[in-house]
């Protein structure tokens, strides 16, 4: 944590899950939930990336999370790693569904199994995620969600149908579970990030003329980067947000 950021008692020893949370936006999330006191557990297939976070975190004097492997396409697994998280660290008051996969696609390209594919990863454990955590969260009288969309179907953006379709679909699944939960005072909401500066992203689509025109569609003139997004998603999470539900909170400098 920078000495400026924000400190949020109700979030010292709640337990929280990170879907994706090895790399990229994901890791953010797992660091800012542990400089918090949090309790941090999360999801991924990448077993290497999760060890260097946890080392990482260690050389920061800052509590190892727990790391359970998960692909995340496989809902019977998805469950049982939900179950070693309540196990190993007791009932979840924190869910981030942050683990998706922005993958290039021509429309003309797609097959049903991929289709299938992209929907299973970067939609449909969304739901079944919730499901899982969600008795721990009526057995303590509320808890929060917090799903992730993206600015690319609101951009209308092209080149990769599935992904935007999976992604308009989460905002209307964090709508329905607001409702559905929120008399068990569980909060759903929807973070919707922009153009984020991860290391992936670095690697495979950000250039010089990419960045420039996205700079230029912002307000902000400034490049985000996860901890941007990582701070919101804080504050969701915890008690300062309590009458906050049901929403889409955009965090892009200002370009939609």
């Amino acid at each position: 944590m920078s000495p400026l950021d924000a400190k949020y008692p109700s979030l010292a020893g709640q337990v929280v899950l990170v879907t994706g949370g090895a790399s990229g936006i994901g890791a953010a999330h797992v660091a800012h939930f542990a400089a918090q006191g949090a309790r941090v557990a999360f999801l991924d297939r990448d077993s290497e990336a999760a060890g260097a976070l946890g080392a990482d975190l260690r050389a920061r004097g800052l509590a190892d999370p727990l790391f359970v492997a998960c692909d995340l396409r496989d809902i019977a697994a998805l469950r049982s790693a939900v179950a070693a998280v309540r196990t190993a660290l007791g009932p979840i008051g924190v869910l981030v569904n942050n683990a998706a996969h922005d993958e290039r696609h021509a429309w003309q390209d797609v097959t049903v199994e991929y289709w299938e594919d992209r929907l299973q990863v970067n939609l449909r454990h969304q739901f079944f995620a919730i499901q899982a955590v969600a008795p721990d969260m009526l057995a303590a009288g509320g808890g929060s969600i917090i799903n992730f969309g993206s600015i690319s179907w609101r951009l209308g953006q092209g080149g990769m149908p599935a992904y935007t379709t999976a992604k308009a679909g989460i905002e209307g699944l964090t709508r329905s579970f607001a409702r559905d939960l929120g008399p068990a005072n569980i909060r759903v909401n929807c973070v919707i990030p922009g153009w984020i500066m991860t290391a992936r992203q670095l690697a495979l689509w950000v250039t010089p003329e990419a960045k420039a025109a996205t700079l230029n569609a912002q307000c902000l003139k400034q490049m985000l980067v996860p901890d941007d997004v990582a701070r919101l998603v804080l504050w969701l999470a915890a008690s300062d947000s309590r009458m906050c539900t049901g929403q889409s909170w955009v965090v892009d400098g200002g370009r939609l």
